[in-house]
């Protein structure tokens, strides 16, 4: 009867100890396994990442630098207003022209953003972009000069549009009608000397950067 009793009791021990501490204490451990696992893929994927990054950084340093600056004018990681009408200005005073009255719109995804579609599409895009509206006057020879010279820069920018104006700043624009281009005059000797009727150019450019 005693070993009856004994037996119970040790049955009742042994089941109160399981339910009330070994089986928590295994379910923690197995919870703890599994973040250790966890943890232990992410050194694995981190150090996967700085493997990948220094073959990256070798093959980057690899470049010529020169070419890596040209890579950076043809299409720049960010938008510098200033930079980019100081390049203009510099641009067109090598043909006597000067960048004047300059309006910069808001980027296409800040205008895009407005509506959910068009937060989707420029969410989706690669790139972003503006538009730079400015004036400039000089004859058109030099400004087919200037706008050929834009062309062929590194920097990329498409012309959005492009209004040609008699120049009110010049007194030969008033007695030649606007469409005339070129004009001439006689000197002492008798011979034409050409004269080209300087023109206002409102011009809008639209450059692009990567986001």
């Amino acid at each position: 009867m005693v070993k009856t009793i004994i037996s119970i009791a040790s049955l009742v021990i042994a089941g109160a100890v399981f339910f009330m501490y070994t089986e928590p204490t295994y379910g923690k451990t197995q919870a703890l396994q599994k973040e250790i696992d966890q943890r232990n893929l992410a050194l694995d994927k981190a150090t996967e990442l700085k493997k990948r990054q220094e073959t990256l950084l070798a093959q980057y340093n690899a470049f010529n630098p020169d070419a890596i600056d040209r890579l950076h004018k043809l299409l720049p990681d960010h938008v510098d207003n200033v930079r980019l009408i100081l390049d203009l200005d510099r641009l067109a005073s090598r043909f006597g022209m000067a960048v004047q009255n300059v309006v910069i719109s808001r980027s296409l995804s800040e205008t895009s953003e407005k509506t959910v579609i068009g937060s989707i599409a420029s969410g989706k895009q690669g790139y972003d972009s503006l538009t730079l509206k400015f004036s400039t006057h000089g004859t058109y020879s030099n400004f087919m000069k200037f706008m050929e010279s834009l062309e062929s820069s590194l920097r990329i920018v498409d012309l959005a549009s492009l209004y040609l104006l008699p120049d009110a700043q010049s007194n030969s624009s008033t007695a030649r009608p606007s469409s005339v281009i070129g004009g001439g005059s006689k000197t002492a000797s008798g011979q034409i000397q050409t004269q080209e009727t300087p023109y206002r150019y409102d011009i809008t450019l639209r450059t692009y950067w990567l986001k």
